[in-house]
């Protein structure tokens, strides 16, 4: 009997194409012999959708059509059952699921709350927990837990949007204690959605106007000179990790944009420009396996296994560094949970295929599931039965732990 997966994607978030685009290549590479792929696709204002139309990509070119055609949908448990269920007055059980796997980027989905969905409901997921999620997403949570495990970064300051608007010249003041070129970067982003590089105070300003336009929290970071910037994948959990080929990044500015990952030649205009033409990150313009020296290559993948346990990750993450050349120093800059394409072309060289990753990746989270049910998360007593104020605490002793 198949497994049925249900592939999440989309969301409210500034990289809902990314996403769409990362899902229907994975849903493509998915072995069919094993898995019921089904697709379940959540709109800009949250709305769940399922149905095969939603693997073809030209689907998204219309969402009248989507609205139309697929089935309005909710996840939850029902006697024992993960289903996906129909909106309106005649409710239907139109999909049973047995895991799902989020294949989403960005904010309000990546970051731990569709993950928190998930885990309340008890559905077995894939991918890093609420906890790794909401870190791995976050730039500054991101780089407190590199540096309590003395992981190399570079040099950074943060603040509100309210500091700014309220203060600006001592939030200017605080950054003045690094050293011009330096990166702004909203904290929740990615995809390089908001991210801009300054030489000066007047770059710097505009720079932070925009930021400031996607997520209440800025990061500003020295820039490393002589730059070679290189990613990572690790696959995996706690227990075990392995490492993909390491790739070296080749941007034509400062660093790799927004359209140089996923708009890349595309001529197509519109809402969804790109889209056709994009192979999501493959569209971006790489060096496999990376032309730096062995001792660095042993660095990088060292320093990312130790943030991948760090953050508590789980399945497939990319991390992403930046080495100066020339000094021969490596700085971890951040780990991605749900890369864009889960990085799979990081992964061919070294033997694996697409289809194998996304098989190994189901079984990790498999594996993780049947060691969170085998942990304590509830007791068998009810404390609230015949609860008459403080008198009734007195039989909390001796509760009996109960396995669920």
């Amino acid at each position: 009997m198949k497994i049925r997966v249900g592939v999440i994607f989309g969301g409210e978030s500034v990289e809902h194409e990314v996403s769409i685009i990362s899902a229907i290549q994975a849903m493509n590479k998915m072995d069919q012999e094993k898995y019921e792929i089904v697709p379940i696709y959540i709109t800009k204002n949250g709305e769940w959708y399922t149905g095969e139309m939603l693997r073809d990509i030209d689907a998204y070119q219309d969402m009248s059509l989507i609205k139309r055609y697929a089935k309005n949908v909710v996840l939850y448990f029902k006697k024992g059952r993960f289903v996906l269920q129909s909106k309106g007055l005649f409710k239907r059980v139109v999909k049973d699921l047995d895991i799902a796997f989020p294949i989403v980027h960005g904010t309000n989905v990546e970051d731990g709350i569709l993950q928190g969905y998930l885990q309340s409901i008890g559905i077995p997921y894939v991918g890093s927990s609420v906890y790794a999620s909401v870190v791995g997403q976050d730039k500054i949570y991101m780089k407190q837990v590199f540096t309590s495990e003395n992981l190399p970064i570079a040099k950074y300051v943060w603040f509100y949007d309210i500091d700014y608007k309220e203060d600006q010249e001592r939030v200017l003041d605080k950054i003045h204690t690094l050293k011009f070129p330096v990166i702004v970067k909203p904290s929740t982003l990615g995809s390089s959605v908001g991210i801009h590089t300054a030489q000066n105070d007047q770059e710097l300003e505009e720079a932070i106007d925009d930021a400031i336009r996607y997520d209440q929290r800025i990061v500003v970071e020295e820039m490393i000179q002589n730059l070679v910037e290189v990613n990572i994948s690790v696959l995996g959990n706690y227990e075990v990790q392995s490492t993909s080929e390491i790739e070296e990044v080749v941007a034509g500015k400062d660093f790799l944009t927004y359209e140089d990952k996923y708009i890349g030649n595309g001529k197509a205009k519109g809402k969804f420009s790109g889209m056709k033409t994009s192979k999501g990150m493959l569209s971006a313009s790489r060096k496999i396996p990376a032309e730096i020296d062995e001792k660095l290559k042993e660095d990088v993948r060292s320093i990312a296994v130790q943030a991948f346990r760090a953050l508590g990750s789980s399945g497939v993450c990319r991390i992403d560094f930046l080495i100066d050349n020339k000094k021969k120093e490596v700085y971890i800059n951040e780990i991605n949970s749900i890369p864009g394409s889960l990085s799979f072309y990081l992964w061919e060289p070294t033997g694996k295929n697409y289809t194998e990753l996304l098989d190994d990746m189901i079984n990790i989270a498999i594996k993780d599931y049947k060691k969170r049910i085998n942990k304590v998360h509830s007791f068998e007593t009810n404390i609230l039965e015949g609860f008459t104020g403080t008198k009734g605490m007195k039989g909390l002793k001796g509760i009996k732990h109960k396995q669920d």
